[in-house]
């Protein structure tokens, strides 16, 4: 059972900082392509990161040059660095494989960035 537990959100304001955790379990994230999602008020889900089993990485293009998408093997987690954060990023984050599976969403995470 794949079980993916996103952490690390919270109040930041506007030009602040956050990192996000995705603590994943029945999955090796080192042999798994990976992705950070998120869904803002009103809007769809969308793709902001991707870290493909072989290290490569895919942003959007609202998250190139601010966001880095990385995961520490041995601990089985995904993070996600945010810099620079804009309003428009606040959202709840989600992780998830690439191409996501509908049944592994876990709770995300909320991100609010104040102007």
């Amino acid at each position: 059972q794949v079980q993916l537990v996103e952490s690390g959100g919270g109040l930041v304001q506007a030009g602040g900082s956050l990192t996000l955790s995705c603590a994943a379990s029945g999955i090796i994230v080192r042999i798994t392509n990976m992705a950070w999602y998120r869904q803002a008020p009103g809007k769809q889900r969308e793709l902001v990161a991707q870290l493909t089993s072989s290290g490569g990485t895919n942003y959007a293009d609202s998250a190139k040059g601010r966001f880095t998408i990385s995961r520490a093997n041995a601990k089985n987690t995904v993070y996600l660095q945010m810099n620079s954060l804009k309003p428009e990023d606040t959202a709840v984050y989600y992780c998830n494989v690439f191409p996501f599976q509908n049944n592994f969403w876990g709770q995300g995470t909320q991100v609010t960035v104040s102007s």
